[in-house]
């Protein structure tokens, strides 16, 4: 994977802590999900992609 060991990734993942905080991280990942999702389904040539903005309070 990238020639990422498990090392290399703990400390990718302490500094995302570090930057986004505990609380962003479950956030951040569904946001990410989404976009790959949404770039494979572009790719395949798919005419829907999936765009939900998110409702502000």
């Amino acid at each position: 994977m990238f020639g990422f060991g498990i090392p290399e990734l703990l400390v990718i993942g302490a500094i995302l802590m570090l930057v986004f905080g505990v609380g962003k991280l479950p956030e951040l990942g569904n946001s990410f999900g989404k976009a790959i999702s949404n770039f494979r389904r572009a790719a395949d040539g798919k005419d829907q992609v999936e765009i939900n903005p998110k409702a502000e309070s």
